[in-house]
C-alpha cells in the first residue's frame, strides 16, 4: 500500500459508518483493513488521535494503535519505542469522564500492552502513578490502565515469553502496595460514583489474580471490607454487586493456590458465611441477579477449600469448611433452577475426589449432603402441573434436566443407586402424589437404573410391573420417562429374562404411539437388543416385522438408526444362512429407496422431505453394515459377503450420482467403510471397481473422505501381495490432485481434513507395506509436504502428520529388516535437520500446548535411530530461533538453550520430551 493521507483514512471511516451504499461500505472496510496492516498506520493513527475529528475516527485510530502494538510491534525499531510511549501518554492525559468508554479502553489497552512489551520502560506502574495520580480528573483512565496491565500479562497476542513475564510479575509485586494505596485513595474520594467504585473493585481483583498482593497483609484491607459491605446492603446496584462478588471470588481462588494467607482463609470463610442473610433477602425480594452472585461466591468458597475439606475429613470429624456445603445446598433449593446449575461443577469435583480416594468413612461424611442435593434436584425437575405433552427440545428446562442427569450419575455412588431408586419409588407410592411429582421421581430413577445390580429383586420388579400396568389416562410425560427407565434397566432385564416378553409387548405398543413415545420406545429397544443379545434371538421375527414397518412409526431419524443398530446386533448372532437372509431383507428397505433416488424414480417414497434425501437411507444402511458383526473364522465365508457384494452396484451408482455433493459423499464413503470392515478381505470382488471409481471421482472433486476410504482399503488389503501394486497406483493417483490443493497459499490451513486423511493414508501404507512405498519415488514429495504440514495447528491433521513421521522412522530401528533400515537412515540423513527445525518452530510458535505430546513421539523415534544426530539437529534448530521478543527483551538465555537441548537428548520417554518442549515453548509465549 502506498503512503495514504490522514484525510483518505478519515474519508474511509466516514464511508464505513455513514454511506448508505452497501458496496461502498464493503470497499471501505477492505481498504481500512489493508491500511491497518500497513507500516503507515502507526503514524496516521497517532495523527487522528491528535486531531479528535469525531467519535468514529478516534475509535478507529485507538483500535488501530492497540491492534498494531498487539500484533505488529516488531515493525517498530527499538529507537521508536520511546516516542510511541510519549505519544500514548499524551493521548491518555486528555481522557476525561466524558471520553467514550470504547476509546478509553482501546487507548488503555495500547498503553498497557506497550508497558508489558517495552523492556526499556522500567516500572511503568510507578511512572503512571507518579504522572497522573494527583490529577482527580485522570482517576477513571488510571484505574482502567492499572486494571489492564495485570489482565494482559497472559495475553496470547503479546507472546511476552516466560522470562519477560516473570520480570514483569516481580516488578508488579513491588508496585502492588502503591496500587493498593492509590485504589484506597480513589475509593475515599470518588464521591459515591458507582462507575468508579465498580472500576476500583475490578482493578483490585485483577491484581489479586496475579498474586501481586501480600495475602498475609490483605485481611484488613478496606477494599475487601467494602466488598462485603456492598454484598450485605440490599440496595446495592447490580453492576457493582457483580464486581464485589468477582473481587471476593478472586481472593478465594488465589488462596486455593497460595497457602500463605496467615489466617485470611478463615477470616474470608466466616465473612462469607455471614452473607447467608443477604442471600435470603435476595430470594425474598426475587432479585435473581444477586442470588446468582451469592450462589457463585458460596460455590467458589467450597471449591477453594475442596482439597482441605476432603483431606481433612478422613478422621472421625469432618473439616470445618464442610459448613460451606450448607450454603451451597441452600442455593440449590432456590426457586429458579438457574441458581442450582451454578453449583454443578463443584459437586462434580467433589465426587471425583471422593471416588479417587475410595474411603468409605470419608464418603459417609458427605452422604447426607448428596442426599439433600438429589432431593432438591428432584423438586427442580418437576414440570408445571398444567404442562401438556413432552418438554420441547429447545426448552431451557430440557437442557437443565440433561445437566441434572449428568450430575446425578457423577455423585450417585456416594449414596448408592439402589438407595436412591428405592427413595424415589417411595414417592411414587405416596398417597395423592401428583403426576408431576411422579414424573420427576421416575426421571431420577431413570438416571440411576443402569447401575442397579442384576440380582436386585425387591424394588425393581415392582417398578417394572407398575410401568407395564400404567393406566391409559396417565400423563404422556410419565409414560415417556417410564419407557426410558425400561431402556436403562436393560442389564437387569438380561438377568431376569422372564420380564422380557411383557416388556417387549409394552414397547411395541408404545412404538405405534405419537408425540414422542415411539422415539423413546425405539431407544429402549436398541438398549435391550444390545444387552440381551442371547434372549432376543427368539424374538428375531418380531424385530424383522418392526423393521418392515419402520417408516410407519413416528420416530426421529437418529432413533430409527439406533433401532436398526439393535436389530442388526441380533441378526449378527444368527446362523449363517438365516443371517444372510435377514440381513438382505433389512438392507433391502434402504437399498431399494436409494436405488429409486439414483435413478430418479422416487415418486413412491412418500411426501416427507427427508425420504428424498439420500443421506436418510445411506445412514440407515451404514448402521446395518456396522453392527451386523458375526464372529466368523478367517477360513469360512462371511455370510455378510453376499449381501454387501449384491448391494455394491447401488452404492457405486450413488457415488457417481452425488459426486458433486461433499456432504452426501462423506456419508456414502462412511457406509462403504463399514461394509469393508464388516467382511474384511472377503470384500475383494468390489475392490478393483471401487478403487477405479474413487480415483476418477477424486481427480475431479477432491473429496478428502475418499482419501480416508483409501486408508481403509490399504489397512484391509495391503497385506495381500496381489493388491499392493494396485493400492500403490491409487496412492500415486491421489497425490497430484492433493498437492495441487495443498500447495496454494493457505492450502494446508484451509484444508485440514485433506491433510488429516492424506497422511493417515500414507501412514497406513507404511505400516502395512513399507518396503514398496519407501522404495518408490513418491516418498520424497510426501515427506516435503509433511515438513510443511508440521506447523498446522489443527489437532487431527497434525496428529496424522506426526504419526506418519513416527511410522516412517520406526522402520529404522535395529530390529527391522536391514534394507528398510538403510532406506530410513538415508531419509533421516537427508531430511532430519529440516524435520527437527520445523517441529521445534511449530512447537514454539504454532501449536497448542496439548499437541506437543504428538511432536515428542517424533523426537523419541529419531533418538532411537541416532542420538548424536538428534543432538546436532536440536542445537541447530534452537540456534535458529529468535533470542529477543518484539519489545527487545531477552526471550531465551544461553543457559536455557543448553538446558533444553540436554533435556531433549537425555529424555528417555515421550512424556519427558513433551515436558521439555512445553517448558521451552513457554519462553516464547
Amino acid at each position: 500500500m502506498e503512503h495514504p493521507t490522514a484525510e483518505a483514512v478519515l474519508q474511509g471511516v466516514y464511508t464505513l459508518y455513514n454511506n448508505p451504499n452497501k458496496q461502498e461500505k464493503e470497499k471501505a472496510s477492505r481498504w481500512l483493513e489493508e491500511f491497518q496492516k500497513s507500516i503507515h498506520s502507526w503514524e496516521i493513527a497517532d495523527q487522528l488521535l491528535q486531531q479528535k475529528h469525531d467519535l468514529n475516527s478516534c475509535t478507529f485510530a485507538a483500535q488501530t494503535m492497540r491492534n498494531k502494538i498487539q500484533n505488529s510491534f516488531h515493525e517498530l525499531p527499538e529507537s521508536a519505542h520511546e516516542s510511541l510511549r510519549q505519544s500514548l501518554l499524551e493521548h491518555i492525559s486528555h481522557i476525561t469522564l466524558e471520553t467514550k468508554p470504547v476509546i478509553v479502553t482501546q487507548l488503555s489497552l495500547a498503553l498497557a500492552d506497550l508497558a508489558l512489551l517495552m523492556s526499556s520502560w522500567r516500572k511503568p506502574v510507578a511512572t503512571l502513578l507518579e504522572r497522573f495520580s494527583s490529577n482527580p480528573h485522570m482517576m477513571y483512565a488510571v484505574i482502567e490502565l492499572l486494571t489492564l496491565i495485570p489482565e494482559e500479562i497472559n495475553s496470547r497476542y503479546l507472546r511476552l515469553g516466560a522470562n519477560r513475564r516473570k520480570d514483569v510479575l516481580t516488578e508488579l509485586e513491588t508496585d502492588a502496595s502503591l496500587v493498593g494505596e492509590y485504589l484506597l485513595m480513589c475509593l475515599m474520594n470518588c464521591n459515591d460514583n458507582e462507575v468508579l467504585q465498580t472500576k476500583i473493585l475490578k482493578c483490585f481483583a485483577a491484581w489479586v489474580q496475579i498474586n501481586a498482593f501480600n495475602l498475609s497483609q490483605i485481611g484488613d484491607n478496606m477494599i475487601v471490607a467494602y466488598a462485603f459491605q456492598l454484598l450485605t446492603n440490599v440496595n446495592t446496584k447490580a453492576e457493582i454487586h457483580d464486581a464485589a462478588t468477582d473481587c471476593l471470588c478472586s481472593l478465594l481462588q488465589c488462596l486455593e493456590t497460595n497457602h500463605n494467607g496467615n489466617g485470611l482463609d478463615v477470616k474470608l470463610f466466616n465473612g462469607i458465611l455471614s452473607l447467608e442473610e443477604a442471600y435470603n433477602m435476595s430470594v425474598a425480594q426475587e432479585d435473581l441477579d444477586k442470588s446468582l452472585n451469592l450462589c457463585r461466591l458460596f460455590t467458589v468458597l467450597v471449591e477453594s477449600n475442596l482439597v482441605k475439606m476432603v483431606a481433612g475429613s478422613e478422621a472421625v470429624s469432618p473439616h470445618y469448611s464442610i459448613k460451606g456445603l450448607e450454603l451451597v445446598l441452600m442455593c440449590v433449593g432456590h426457586y429458579d433452577f438457574e441458581v442450582a446449575e451454578i453449583t454443578f461443577n463443584m459437586w462434580y469435583r467433589l465426587s471425583e475426589d471422593l471416588y479417587q480416594r475410595n474411603n468409605e468413612t470419608l464418603t459417609a461424611h458427605f452422604k447426607p449432603y448428596v442426599e439433600r442435593l438429589i432431593a432438591a434436584l428432584y423438586k427442580h425437575c418437576q414440570m408445571e402441573a398444567d404442562h401438556e405433552g413432552l418438554i420441547q427440545e429447545e426448552d431451557s428446562f430440557k437442557d437443565f434436566r440433561f445437566k441434572v442427569s449428568e450430575i446425578i450419575k457423577d455423585v450417585i455412588f456416594i449414596v448408592s443407586s439402589i438407595s436412591c431408586f428405592k427413595q424415589m419409588f417411595l414417592i411414587l407410592q405416596s398417597p395423592n402424589v401428583t403426576w408431576e411429582s411422579s414424573e420427576a421421581a421416575l426421571f431420577i430413577m431413570e438416571n440411576v437404573a443402569r447401575n442397579i445390580l442384576p440380582e436386585e429383586s425387591e424394588t425393581v420388579p415392582k417398578v417394572v410391573e407398575a410401568i407395564l400396568n400404567l393406566p391409559d389416562n396417565c400423563h404422556i410425560a410419565i409414560r415417556y420417562t417410564s419407557i426410558n427407565i425400561l431402556g436403562e434397566l436393560c442389564d437387569w432385564i438380561d438377568s431376569n429374562p422372564e420380564t422380557l416378553e411383557p416388556i417387549l409387548n409394552f414397547l411395541l405398543c408404545a412404538l405405534q404411539q405419537k408425540n414422542g413415545l415411539a422415539t423413546a420406545a425405539a431407544n429402549a429397544l436398541q438398549s435391550i437388543c444390545s444387552s440381551c443379545k442371547k434372549h432376543m434371538l427368539g424374538h428375531i421375527n418380531g424385530l424383522m416385522e418392526i423393521a418392515r414397518c419402520l417408516d410407519g412409526f413416528e420416530i426421529q431419524t437418529e432413533s430409527a438408526i439406533g433401532l436398526l443398530k439393535g436389530i442388526s446386533i441380533i441378526i449378527g448372532r444368527l446362523p449363517g444362512e438365516q443371517l444372510t437372509t435377514a440381513m438382505q431383507e433389512l438392507c433391502s428397505f434402504q437399498v431399494q429407496a436409494l436405488s429409486q433416488l439414483t435413478t430418479g424414480e422416487d415418486d413412491g417414497l412418500g411426501v416427507k422431505k427427508d425420504r428424498h434425501d439420500p443421506i436418510f437411507w445411506v445412514d440407515r444402511l451404514a448402521s446395518i453394515y456396522r453392527h451386523v458383526n458375526p464372529t466368523i473364522p478367517d477360513t469360512e465365508v462371511n455370510p455378510c459377503v453376499f449381501v454387501i457384494v449384491s448391494n455394491w452396484n447401488v452404492l457405486s451408482r450413488a457415488m457417481e450420482c452425488y459426486k458433486n455433493d461433499s456432504k452426501i459423499m462423506e456419508r456414502i464413503v462412511r457406509c462403504i467403510r463399514y461394509a469393508i470392515r464388516c467382511v474384511g478381505k472377503q470384500a475383494m470382488p468390489i475392490l478393483e471397481p471401487l478403487v477405479k471409481q474413487i480415483i476418477i471421482i477424486y481427480s475431479g472433486h477432491n473429496h478428502s473422505c475418499l482419501l480416508y476410504l483409501g486408508s481403509i482399503l490399504v489397512d484391509e488389503f495391503a497385506g495381500e501381495p496381489s493388491c499392493i501394486q494396485g493400492l500403490l497406483n491409487m496412492l500415486r493417483a491421489f497425490i497430484e490432485p492433493t498437492f495441487q490443493v495443498l500447495q496454494v497459499e493457505n492450502g494446508l490451513k484451509n484444508h485440514p481434513d485433506m491433510v488429516d486423511d492424506f497422511f493417515r493414508l500414507v501412514a497406513r501404507f507404511i505400516q502395512r507395506s513399507p518396503f514398496q512405498l519407501l522404495q518408490s519415488p513418491l516418498v520424497t514429495p510426501i515427506i516435503q509436504c509433511g515438513l510443511l504440514a508440521c506447523t498446522l495447528d489443527h489437532r487431527d491433521a497434525n496428529l496424522s502428520v506426526m504419526r506418519f513421521f513416527c511410522s516412517l522412522l520406526s522402520y529404522g530401528r535395529h530390529d527391522r529388516a536391514t534394507e528398510l533400515r538403510s532406506i530410513v537412515h538415508g531419509i533421516l540423513q537427508q531430511h532430519g535437520e529440516s524435520l527437527i527445525m520445523n517441529l521445534l518452530y511449530a512447537s514454539v510458535f504454532c501449536l497448542h500446548s496439548y499437541m506437543l505430546s504428538d511432536v515428542a513421539d517424533v523426537f523419541v523415534e529419531i533418538k532411537q535411530l541416532n542420538p548424536q544426530q538428534l543432538d546436532g539437529y536440536v542445537r541447530k534448530a534452537v540456534d535458529a530461533l529468535p533470542k529477543k521478543n518484539s519489545g527487545g527483551c531477552m526471550t531465551v538465555t544461553n543457559e536455557q538453550m543448553i538446558e533444553f537441548v540436554e533435556s531433549i537428548v537425555k529424555s528417555e520417554t515421550p512424556r519427558a520430551v513433551t515436558q521439555a518442549l512445553q517448558e521451552f515453548a513457554r519462553l516464547y509465549r
